[in-house]
Formats: structure tokens, sequence, C-alpha cells
């Protein structure tokens, strides 16, 4: 990835893995399906004025179905599954749970989309993530019934992440960034109006699970999706992903400082895997140089190259 995805990918872990904090925060007062609701119409909030001044938002009739796919199985199912699942586990530990959402976008990738397959060090990164996830879920989890469900629950949301990455890459290829998100988002509030009102708050919360909320769907929601949807766009969903194993770091650091949350020997060694894992899973080389198969073609950029096979699979 070049100099700009990285500091994208960077920026996105920073918002996404204080999102968890925000919804831990959030639960304090207000049940999880209204937090996803409030969380996605805030983020439309954010997106549609912007997609609107960038006539992003005209083209997308044609797709709305692929659309409300998207919505359901990368934003408002997760959210709601990531809510439920904290209620049960610390925000930390789904953080880092979510960082196997690249371990799923691999495995779907050997089906759907070779182009995308993970080889070489690229696989051994996603094999080192995933040990340290199987660490994290082994030794946090201590056999709680309840927290397992959590667990699960997470591991769900992470799944619906990396098969909404595929349906967009592959029927949204085209679609402007900022317009998709916006359009991702009002499907979204759309789809968790009726879990909301059922779960809306019987009275009114207190001044800080509605600033944690609000700064969730504003910030964490609105900013972060379509930082999200452009990473796509330059690197595809596998090296996108990746910014769930560095957003865990970010989550883990959060809980641990600002919520008071335990910090493990799990969790430290987890980490440190995980984030070796991320950098391999990414970029493939050691020591700042590619590693190619002899008789490779050199390594290409993975913007405009890789948008160019991506228009030209299409129009083929």
């Amino acid at each position: 990835m070049d100099r700009r995805a990285w500091t994208l990918l960077l920026v996105l872990s920073a918002i996404w893995g204080a999102s968890y904090m925000f919804i831990e925060i959030g639960l304090r007062d207000i049940g999880p399906a209204a937090i996803a609701f409030v969380r996605v119409a805030l983020g439309a909030a954010v997106l549609v004025p912007i997609a609107v001044l960038r006539g992003e938002l005209g083209g997308l009739r044609g797709g709305l179905g692929v659309i409300a796919a998207v919505a359901a199985v990368q934003a408002a199912g997760p959210f709601l599954l990531i809510g439920l699942g904290q209620e049960e586990i610390s925000s930390s530990l789904a953080g880092i749970l979510v960082s196997s959402t690249p371990i799923f976008t691999a495995l779907l990738a050997i089906w759907v989309d070779h182009e995308e397959r993970s080889t070489g060090l690229r696989l051994l990164g996603v094999l080192i993530g995933f040990a340290g996830v199987v660490i994290l879920l082994g030794l946090d989890l201590g056999g709680s019934g309840a927290a397992l469900l959590g667990g699960s629950a997470v591991l769900l949301a992470s799944f619906g992440y990396a098969v909404g990455g595929f349906v967009a890459k592959r029927k949204l290829f085209e679609t402007p960034p900022i317009g998709l998100a916006a359009a991702v988002m009002i499907a979204s509030t759309v789809l968790l109006a009726p879990a909301a009102v059922i779960d809306a708050p019987g009275g009114l919360p207190g001044a800080g699970p509605i600033a944690a909320v609000g700064a969730l769907g504003l910030l964490g929601t609105g900013v972060a999706f379509a930082i999200f949807f452009e990473l796509i766009g330059r690197v595809g969903p596998a090296k996108a992903f990746v910014v769930t194993y560095l957003a865990s770091a970010f989550a883990l650091g959060y809980g641990v400082v600002l919520l008071g949350e335990p910090l493990t020997v799990g969790a430290v060694l987890g980490l440190v895997l995980i984030v070796a894992g991320s950098w391999l899973a990414a970029e493939g080389r050691l020591n700042g140089r590619p590693l190619q198969q002899p008789g490779a073609a050199p390594a290409q950029s993975d913007s405009a190259p890789r948008r160019a096979r991506h228009v030209a699979h299409q129009e083929s």
C-alpha cells in the first residue's frame, strides 16, 4: 500500500478503535438496537450532504437492492450484533475479536475472488493474526456461557463485514465511495428503525451515554465509513480490512486507559500477534522489500492498476 493508504488506514483504526468505547458508555443507559439506529442515522446526516454536494447520489437508483444487502450485512447487522455482544464482554475484547474479519475475507476469497487470495507472507500474516484471536478468545472469555455468546455475536458481525466488502467490490465497484457510504447509512437507518422503537430507553439517558452515542454516529460512523469505502476502492477489501487488526490495538488501549478494563497477559500476547499479522497481511514483505515468486512480474501499486483491472473485468 502507498503512503496515503497507510495514513487513511491508521486514522480509520484510531476512530473505529474508539467506537467500542463509545458503545460501552452508551450501553449504560441505551439499548444496543437504539445505539445502532442512532449511529447510522447520524452517519447518514454526515454523509448525505457531502454526497449531494459532490453529485454522488444520482446514479444509485439502479443498485438499491444491492445497497440494501450491503447495509444489512456490513452496517445494520454488525452494529446491532456488536452492541449485543458488548452487553456480555468488554469493549477491548470486542474490538480485538472484530480483527477476525480478514480471516473470514481470506476464507471467502477462496471461492469468490481469486484476486484477494492470501498467499506467501500474506497468508502467514493472516494465520498469525488468527492465532492472536484464538489466544484472546481462549484466555479472556474464561469459559463463561454468556461471554461466549457475546463473543460469538461479535464474530458473526466480523463475518458480515467480510461478506459486505466483497459484495460492494463486485457489484458496486464503480459507485462513488461517498455516495455509496451515504446510501448504506440511509438503508441501515430504515432497517434498524423497528428494532430501535422496541429498544427505546424508558427515560432520558445521561449526558455521558448521549455524548458517546453522538460521537459514535458522527465520527465513528459518518467520517469513518467515508474513509473505509475510499480504502476499499484503493486497495481492495482484503487489505482494507487490515483496519480491524490495528483498530483492536486502539480499542485495547482506550478500554484499559479510559475505561479501566483489565490488561491481561492473553490480551498483550494476542495483540502482538495481531499487529504483526496485520503488517504481513497488508504488505506481504519484510525489511521494506516486497517478496516475489521467481519469475513474477514487478510489484504494482495497489491503487490505479488494481482499479483498472476491475474495470476491465467488469467490461469483459
